[in-house]
């Protein structure tokens, strides 16, 4: 058999987002430090390092905000792992950081904020959608090489997880927020055949959580 005719070696990439965050004022935290999980985002975490326990997990790369560090820890820790730590997994930037933007309530009701609002396509209240898919795809894509022929999990945040998958699956990248399927602790799996992806499976390890809910 020549290597031209060897099959493509399979590599999974679970990119999952992180648990529940302790955020007492339901503000959009963004970027900012500090933002711990909640003793139940802990829970989750927990959770899922218990599903991927006997999978061939080689390599775990998060966030360098602390959420998705918390998150990580677990995984890496059942794996003898060191966690990897990647600036392209980042939550989006966002306009509103450290506001209330609940509808109805807090910077939404405010004029003087409206402008921000003028165009959500891009989207202009903060970091554009199709950056966002290029730098997750580039942390995905190295991580991808760095554990070829095993499973790697990237650990990131909601809106940066579901703009990548919809850019892997060709769909237009500003969509309605209320719809994502990225619930928390949630698994976006990457199946890859050699350099190919070959399938996308979602699945909540942790349980079900609204996508309403403020704390990408």
């Amino acid at each position: 058999m020549t290597s031209l005719d060897q099959p493509a070696i399979k590599t999974i990439v679970h990119v999952l987002r992180h648990g529940e965050v302790h955020n007492p004022d339901g503000i959009l935290y963004g970027r900012i430090p500090g933002f711990q999980l909640s003793d139940n985002g802990r829970a989750q975490a927990e959770a899922v390092a218990k599903v991927l326990a006997n999978h061939d997990i080689t390599l775990v790369v998060a966030s360098p905000l602390q959420r998705a560090q918390e998150t990580a820890a677990p995984i890496a820790a059942a794996h003898g792992l060191e966690i990897q730590t990647d600036d392209n997994l980042i939550e989006a930037g966002n306009a509103f950081e450290g506001l209330r933007v609940a509808v109805g309530d807090g910077a939404l009701s405010r004029p003087r904020h409206w402008w921000k609002l003028r165009n959500p396509f891009t989207p202009s209240w903060g970091e554009p959608y199709l950056h966002i898919a290029h730098r997750m795809l580039a942390a995905i894509n190295k991580a991808r090489v760095d554990g070829a022929g095993h499973e790697v999990v990237c650990v990131s945040h909601q809106l940066p997880v579901w703009t990548l998958r919809r850019f892997l699956q060709g769909e237009r990248l500003w969509h309605d927020p209320r719809h994502r399927q990225c619930g928390l602790a949630s698994l976006t799996s990457l199946v890859y055949k050699g350099d190919t992806l070959v399938d996308i499976i979602y699945s909540e390890p942790a349980g079900a959580s609204d996508p309403r809910v403020t704390g990408a």
